[in-house]
Parts: structure tokens; sequence; C-alpha cells
């Protein structure tokens, strides 16, 4: 297929191998397969692009559909004063094929148009994406608005938005004479498909036979839920009557579960780590007639995120040149400290980094909440750090932004203390790189995998975190990371906090500057033990072994 043409009916751009014949449409409201393409805010997009890198790797027969989000989830920019300010503006795409493909769907009352494009796989080696857009010639300025932002913050449009993933996924491979063995929808965002498809096939076990769910989502609460009038004036069930989606859905009130209904309407579920398997299987167990939830851990692509030299270091077992290899590339992530915050970083020093999506129950202040006991650490002139910190809160989490803005603003008083705007793939990759230490906080069961942690160990960068998700998997306090406690009782965040402080003190901080050996040993068992197991080409094996 090549950039300029594209033929209906559609056909798989390369051969699949023999072992993943079976044709899978994966479904992600955020696919990061590339800096370049901005239409991820966080971890699931993380998850979601490296996925589709290791499709492209392993030749299998699957094709993603996601969103061409117009302002992508938002840039990261800055106020007069230096803290953060969520920015939206447009994004251009001249790599992206217009597929020519239009069609209608109603959503909110209207007959909505939806443009596809198509993200050829060998762009950005990854399996093939069809990308789905309202901001087309047709719609009226409401309704071109539903693609203009991830997660938009007015609920009535980020239905809108998951009806056009779901519905006008669907919609788009009846239009491409497409027609997959598997349905595979990562998160719940695209749910509504299903409804589409019992009307085309009648028989919830015909709809069944064709449809997987991942959940990411490791408590109740978290679910997404909504009013089933609502979903149904916004054309969510593609007009079959509420006594049906009741009784297909496992719905038995007004308040639509959209996790559930995925589940009730899948022939089977994954979690995204061992402890988030059993977490899910706990939460959901009243529920009798839902699909069987396996666990299948995330994984990152290591093709993508790993550094080539110390990659070959590694295999070699040359620990030596792995040191000297990071102190490199901690000049370089240095380079990006200074021209944002004004901060010479030193090499030599032990450098902490905590990076992902700033959100309550990731903790990601938990280091400066006994300050006293922070600035003493900042102040130690014997055994110095040195802390970066960086992530994108949701654009109206008041209460994420504050917690950044906070840190920003206490960095002030040290000069060996940064916070860094612009987290995306490019600079998570520097991060990853320039840190020895990637610190990882959330309260226990919260984070149901988890997956920057991967990639800072393939980067020989050392995890010291609470035991959660895919931490739980992987790590061997002392041995190829720093294990906190698991804290119980009252105040747990009180415990995590001290144990913390304890951790950095009595044993990260020293064994940098008083046993380089036994911190050498480490990274390398830590580069071992992330190579294989974590690495998306295993997840993606196991994807089609046990889930479709």
């Amino acid at each position: 297929m090549s950039q300029q043409t594209f033929s209906l009916p559609y056909k798989h751009p390369f051969a699949p191998d023999k072992k993943y014949q079976k044709s899978v449409v994966y479904f992600s409201m955020e696919f990061a397969v590339d800096q370049a393409l901005k239409i991820y805010s966080g971890g699931l997009g993380f998850l979601a692009g490296s996925h589709m890198r290791s499709v492209y790797a392993l030749k299998q027969n699957l094709i993603g559909v996601g969103m061409l989000w117009k302002h992508g989830y938002y840039d990261q920019g800055r106020k007069k004063d230096g803290s953060m300010q969520p920015e939206f503006r447009e994004k251009m795409y001249s790599f992206l094929v217009d597929t020519k493909i239009r069609f209608q769907i109603p959503v909110m009352g209207k007959d909505v148009w939806v443009a596809a494009y198509y993200l050829p796989p060998d762009v950005f080696q990854s399996a093939p994406l069809f990308l789905l857009t309202t901001d087309t010639d047709g719609n009226d300025d409401t309704t071109r608005a539903i693609s203009y932002s991830l997660y938009d913050a007015d609920v009535t449009y980020k239905v809108a938005q998951c009806m056009v993933l779901g519905i006008g996924g669907a919609r788009l491979l009846e239009e491409l004479s497409y027609e997959p063995q598997v349905y595979h929808f990562n998160e719940a965002h695209a749910v509504s498909a299903i409804f589409h498809l019992f009307k085309k096939y009648k028989k919830v076990a015909e709809v069944k036979k064709r449809v997987v769910f991942t959940t990411h989502t490791p408590e109740e609460a978290g679910n997404e839920k909504h009013d089933i009038n609502f979903l149904e004036k916004l054309g969510f069930f593609s007009g079959l009557d509420l006594g049906t989606v009741r009784k297909i859905s496992g719905i038995k009130d007004d308040t639509f579960n959209h996790s559930l209904a995925a589940l009730s309407l899948s022939r089977k579920a994954n979690g995204v780590s061992k402890l988030h398997g059993e977490v899910s299987r706990h939460m959901w167990k009243s529920h009798k007639n839902i699909a069987e939830i396996d666990h299948i851990t995330n994984a990152q692509n290591n093709a993508y995120w790993i550094d080539s030299e110390l990659e070959s270091a590694r295999i070699a077992k040359d620990s030596e040149k792995i040191a000297a290899r990071k102190k490199e590339l901690k000049k370089i992530l240095f380079k990006t400290v200074a021209d944002q915050c004004g901060k010479i970083f030193d090499p030599n020093v032990l450098t902490i980094v905590w990076a992902r999506r700033f959100a309550a129950y990731k903790r990601p202040d938990m280091l400066i909440w006994d300050l006293e006991r922070f600035r003493k650490m900042m102040e130690n002139k014997e055994q110095p750090i040195q802390v970066i910190w960086a992530g994108k809160p949701y654009p109206k989490d008041d209460g994420a932004i504050d917690t950044f803005n906070h840190l920003f603003y206490q960095s002030h008083h040290f000069s060996n203390m940064a916070v860094l705007t612009g987290y995306e793939l490019a600079l998570s990759k520097l991060l990853k790189d320039g840190s020895d230490v990637w610190l990882n906080t959330p309260v226990v069961t919260r984070e149901a995998s988890g997956t920057s942690g991967m990639t800072a160990a393939m980067n020989a960068s050392l995890n010291l975190s609470t035991f959660d998700g895919w931490i739980c998997e992987f790590s061997k306090d002392g041995e190829n990371s720093f294990l906190l406690p698991v804290a119980e009782g009252d105040d747990i965040n009180k415990q995590d906090c001290d144990n913390l402080m304890q951790k950095l003190e009595s044993t990260v901080i020293p064994t940098y500057y008083a046993n380089q050996t036994k911190w050498q040993e480490m990274v390398l068992n830590s580069m071992n033990d992330v190579n294989v197991e974590f690495n998306s080409d295993r997840m993606a094996r196991e994807y089609y072994e046990k889930l479709y």
C-alpha cells in the first residue's frame, strides 16, 4: 500500500507470520508510537505504542483503530512565573494518508461525519493504524470539536469521543469490508462498538465470540459510569432499547458501568499484571455472567527504548562500560535541565527521577512531605543527590496541577532540584537514560501495572518503589531494585514517606557512594531481569496465545 493511494477493501500490508494469522483489530483511545504523533496522554498510550511496535516486529495480523486528536492531549507550557499551563495547539501530520473514507454516525442527536486517516506501518515500524476524526467537512463547530482534545473535560464530549472510537471504529471496518476475527478493546472506551455488533449479529453469543477486553482499572470507583438515559440520548446504544441493553450488559439499574458492560459481552478479559488480575477478579466477583479475567503483564518495547551502547555493554556484562555510558547519558539529560531550569547538574552525582502522569494516588510529592528531612538530604555535601520531577496532570485536575506547581516553587530553594515540563516520549526517554534511581510511589494496589520503571531499568536505572503493579513480578530488594515494605494500618502515607526516607538515607545513597561494585551489580541484574519478561514482544505473543 503506497503513501498516496488507498484501495478498498482493506488488505493487511504485510504477510503475517503463521503463528499470528488470526485477524485482530485493537481499539485504543491513545497510541504513543512516536514523539511526532501526539495522540497520547500517558501510560495507556505508551503501552499501546509499544504493543503496536511489537506487532510490527513479530508480523502479527493486527491493526489498530484510534483517534486523530487535533490538539493532541495538550502542550505543557509555562506561565510568566514558570509554573505550568496547559496549551492547546493544532497538530498537522504530512505522514498520515487520507483514506478518503467518510461516513456518518448519530452522536448527540446529529448525524456526524467521521473521516479516517491511515498510518502506514513502515513510517514508525508499528502495526497499521487507522485514526478517526470528526474535524471534517459537513460537521458544525460543535461536532468538529469532538476530536479536538484527548479526554475532554466535558462529560458529553468525552462520551461522544468514546462513541466515535467505538461505533465509528466498527463502522470504519464495514467501510473497509474488513471483518476481523477478534475485536480487542484496550480499556472500556470503545465499548459502544459492542452494541453496534449486537445489532449486526443479533445474538450475545455471536458478539462474545469476537470480543476480548483489557481492563487497566484497579478499583471500582475508577470505572467510568454514566446515567443510562443520558447515554441513550447521545446515541450510545446504536438505537437498541434500554430493556435489551440492560439484559445483555449486566446493568441492573440506571447506572451504566462501561467496564461491566465490556466484561459482560466479552469471551475473555485480562488485567495488566499478576497483582492486577487478582485485584480485578476480586473486584468483579459478585457479577456471575462476566468473562473470565486472566492477566497479561504489561511490557515496553525494548527495541524502541533501549540505548544501544548500554545494551551491548549489558550483553558483554561490562559494568564499567555501563557506568561510563550512564554518565554520558546524564550529561545529555542535564542539558535539558539547564535549558528549562537554569541549573547545572553534575553527572557524578546520584540522580533521582520521579516522572509519569501526575495523579493523587501516585503521590508525586512524597519526597518533600517531610521537608526538613528532604532539606537535610539535599544539602548533604558528602553524599550529594539531584532530584528531577516531570509529568503531565490532566489539564483540569486542579489538585494534580497544584502539586506540580508546589514542587516547582519548592525547586527555587534548591540548585539540585528541577521540575521539567513537556513530558512526552522524547523527554521520557531522556529521563530514563539519565536517571540513576527511578522513583515510584503509588498507593499499593492502585497502580494496575505502571510501565515507566521498565524502560528505566532497560537503561541502567534502579527502581525504588512501593510494592505494586509489575514491580511485584520483577523486584528483588537489594538485588535488582530497592523496595519499600507494604504499609498497613491507618496512616499509610506517613509510613510510606518514613520508609522512603529511611531507604534513601540508609541504603540507596550510601550504596551509590560507598559501594559502587554492589551498585553496578544491581544495575546489571536489573537490566538482565527486565530484558525478556518485560519486553513487549513477550506481551504481544501472550495476547495471541492467551486472549485471541
